[in-house]
């Protein structure tokens, strides 16, 4: 990530925060839009012009969106589109970083929307037709929207459905599974909190977990909530994921190791 699309981010995230409390249309909106920006390479060209003023931009998204589009999601939009960001496709992160934290600021108290991510995430890992049809190319969108809305229609939250509604339609060269977990971070990030993904051997106690979680807490400085995976080809000891970093404590990661010293 180069250094204007993180204040680009830091001014979105900024702009979002006085805003306070933002309903879920909002983050539909934004994130309608955010496919309308990436299906245009003239319209996402001309929003990241560095040339034109955050007056010309306001004008081409209303003209484009206003229409459509709460209010708010509008001058959201502006906001980001008036940043200098590192490409235009960091400018579309951004946008659908934005959608994705309102969603999660949407969702009533006691609704986690990380963990419903990462339960899907789950099912499409272990059924590949289903990671097949929602992640080729070749399947039309209709399609996956229409499988997404029989798998979590009236089981998952709203905010979930259109999270994952997104993610389908406009996968911007990310598997699936990944952009799952994407969006599951952004959205703990946004309740103030840090997902650590354990991947284990067996199934760990709830001692050892709350052992792990007092370590993890007291480096990070916030809470932790765990996504645990029971991998029976790690053998033994515990692999930890915090956004990009990787505590690898595996057994088989120190036996890799130790072939690569043999080896070479």
């Amino acid at each position: 990530m180069g250094s204007a699309t993180r204040e680009a981010l830091a001014g979105s995230r900024a702009a979002l925060a006085e805003l306070g409390r933002v309903e879920l249309d909002v983050a539909e909106g934004l994130l309608a839009a955010g496919r309308v920006i990436g299906s245009s390479t003239q319209l996402r060209s001309a929003l990241t012009d560095p040339e034109a003023d955050a007056t010309q931009k306001r004008a081409l998204v209303e003209r484009v969106f206003g229409a459509q589009l709460p209010s708010v999601a509008v001058t959201l939009i502006v906001t980001a589109a008036s940043s200098r960001w590192s490409s235009g496709g960091d400018f579309l992160a951004g946008i659908e970083e934005l959608g994705y934290r309102i969603a999660a600021d949407s969702a009533a108290e006691g609704v986690d929307i990380d963990a419903e991510l990462f339960a899907f995430d789950r099912a499409v890992a272990t059924d590949s037709e289903l990671e097949l049809a929602l992640g080729s190319k070749l399947s039309a969108v209709d399609a996956k929207s229409k499988i997404v809305d029989r798998l979590l229609g009236g089981k998952a939250s709203p905010q979930t459905v259109a999270i994952v509604q997104n993610l389908v339609q406009q996968p911007r060269g990310r598997r699936i599974g990944e952009a799952l977990r994407h969006a599951a971070t952004v959205v703990a990030d946004q309740r103030g909190f840090d997902i650590a993904t354990v991947t284990s051997a067996a199934p760990l106690s709830s001692e050892q977990l709350a052992r792990l979680e007092q370590g993890l807490q007291a480096q990070s400085g916030r809470p932790i909530r765990f996504d645990t995976i029971v991998d029976p080809a790690l053998l033994g000891g515990v692999r930890v994921q915090i956004g990009d970093d990787v505590i690898d404590g595996s057994v088989a990661s120190r036996l890799s190791s130790l072939r690569q010293k043999l080896a070479g």
